[in-house]
């Protein structure tokens, strides 16, 4: 399994003190079927806690996700901030997803140096 995240939830993820230990997480328990939503187009609603607190206060991510192989998160917002995305945003990251889904591992390469998307380390032995 590879795991990424785009440049802008870099930004949010560091800026809401989630750790890249706890996207892995996000994905394992993805992969045990334990997620908030499957939206379709190869894309995952999962919650993340908010650090000192549980899940249903935390943080929704969405993510690109292809059992076995690929999870690149996209977006995430606070419960608190946002109920929901809209159905715009729903095809925004659909249409996201179909490309990504598409990338050959050298445009997954190229993706990365050019810091459109930061690989993360996953770990077979990480859990929370």
């Amino acid at each position: 399994m590879r795991v990424f995240k785009t440049s802008w939830f870099k930004k949010f993820s560091r800026k809401e003190d989630i750790t890249d230990k706890k996207l892995v997480s996000a994905v394992k328990e993805t992969e045990a079927g334990l997620h908030d939503g499957d939206l379709g187009g190869g894309l995952i609603k999962k919650r993340v806690a908010r650090p000192g607190k549980g899940k249903s206060g935390g943080y929704r991510t969405i993510f690109v996700y292809r059992a076995g192989e690929l999870s690149i998160f996209l977006y995430g917002f606070a419960k608190s901030d946002e109920d929901n995305i809209s159905n715009l945003e729903l095809d925004v990251f659909k249409k996201l997803a179909a490309n990504y889904l598409n990338y050959s591992a050298k445009e997954l390469a190229k993706a990365v140096t050019e810091k459109e998307l930061v690989e993360i380390e996953y770990d077979e032995e990480i859990s929370e």
